[in-house]
């Protein structure tokens, strides 16, 4: 959209009709050549630039952090029998400045984790694994031509507009092949993502929304076939969820969090009728907002129609339900009231205890999990991801 359209508490059908009657922009191909944002400039994360695909899918090795994040969800069974499963799938990179100069080659100049999860709804389980490796000698590889990261047997590929994950966890497995329903979706402005008062605060940030998938999930020693349909099968009349989804993040920066945030919140949420919600805020350590933002794009959007970013404000969470871990006493709001301008929503997890403790790699503890998403009228209308950091301990990157 070429001008903001202010938010309306009681008017959340405004900002969709003005989406559909908006003027026309120029469309983003699908897999598009190139995505504009304000200049060209070197790839340090912290100043606008063009991001060109599919070099952008691919690895950064000059910024100091970065990473890839694979969500979604796949109903499996029928009638009586049916199981919802939520996975997840992340793959960190990070630049170890101090390493740079050093000749020797077991030098860790960059060094790759990896996070992977699975909620068992019915079961009432989550369970993870976790990786880290130094690149190089064949255990850790990060293609900078197109999105192709391995850590050991864990891979996350990218060829000609589908994606492959394979994860062979310590009692879970992931064998799922994607595909884009939807345009790329460039986050804040042309794919340059504000985090912070300072115009460096920020990071390169694109989402692949609406993934269908294909393939199978190993649990409790079952090869379960699972698929979703992403937009490809929707139903707007009666918002019915379909078989599943699935949703890409990639993003990276050399300066992504002001010095007095403590940690985040966020959601990536695929509705059921196709649009899409992006929302997030950085807190600091009294829980006030120092940044936040998102985006809404409408299935229509794919005309060429530009997503609504959210300006600074308009992206409003609030604290509904908490949980404590038994494991870590650490309280994490798993339930949210979410004011944007496309509408209020209710965010509520599908499983508590979704608590991911990544000391063994990243050093983080955080939760990271399923989540429905309702509207103002209390109707079902969404499913996705909310990730919460900064809740254990002062979140560090």
């Amino acid at each position: 959209m070429d001008a903001p359209v202010p938010p309306g508490p009681r008017r959340p059908d405004r900002l969709r009709r003005l989406l559909l009657l908006a003027g026309a922009a120029p469309a983003l191909g699908w897999q598009a050549a190139t995505a504009t944002a304000a200049t060209t400039s070197p790839d340090t994360g912290t100043t606008p630039r063009t991001l060109v695909f599919p070099r952008d899918h691919g690895s950064h090795p000059s910024s100091r952090i970065e990473w890839w994040y694979l969500t979604g969800h796949a109903r499996v069974g029928a009638a009586d029998d049916t199981r919802v499963l939520g996975f997840q799938l992340t793959f960190f990179r990070t630049r170890i400045a101090a390493t740079q100069q050093m000749a020797s080659r077991f030098a860790a100049r960059q060094l790759v984790f990896a996070h992977a999860a699975l909620t068992d709804v019915r079961g009432k389980r989550f369970r993870h694994d976790q990786r880290i490796a130094r690149a190089g000698f064949d255990v850790v590889s990060a293609s900078e031509a197109d999105t192709g990261i391995r850590l050991r047997d864990w891979s996350l590929t990218h060829t000609g507009g589908t994606y492959q994950a394979r994860i062979q966890a310590a009692d879970f497995g992931l064998e799922l092949d994607f595909s884009t329903t939807q345009p790329v979706l460039l986050q804040g402005n042309g794919g340059f993502s504000r985090k912070g008062p300072q115009v460096a605060q920020a990071s390169f940030y694109y989402s692949q929304p609406q993934l269908a998938f294909q393939g199978h999930i190993t649990i409790d020693g079952k090869r379960l076939p699972v698929a979703g349909d992403g937009a490809r099968n929707v139903d707007p009349a009666s918002f019915t969820p379909g078989r599943g989804a699935a949703w890409l993040d990639h993003e990276w920066s050399d300066s992504l969090l002001d010095p007095d945030a403590v940690g985040w919140d966020w959601v990536g949420i695929n509705l059921f009728d196709g649009s899409t919600l992006t929302a997030f805020r950085i807190r600091d350590k009294d829980g006030n907002a120092l940044w936040d933002g998102g985006s809404f794009r409408h299935p229509k959007l794919n005309n060429g129609i530009k997503p609504y970013v959210f300006s600074r404000g308009e992206a409003v969470f609030q604290a509904v339900r908490g949980w404590k871990s038994p494991r870590t006493n650490t309280t994490y709001p798993v339930e949210w009231l979410l004011r944007t301008p496309a509408e209020h929503y209710v965010v509520r997890a599908l499983l508590d205890d979704q608590e991911l403790d990544s000391r063994n790699s990243t050093g983080a503890i955080y939760w990271e999990g399923l989540c429905d998403l309702f509207d103002s009228r209390r109707q079902h209308v969404g499913r996705g991801y909310l990730e919460l950091t900064g809740y254990a301990r002062p979140l560090v990157l």
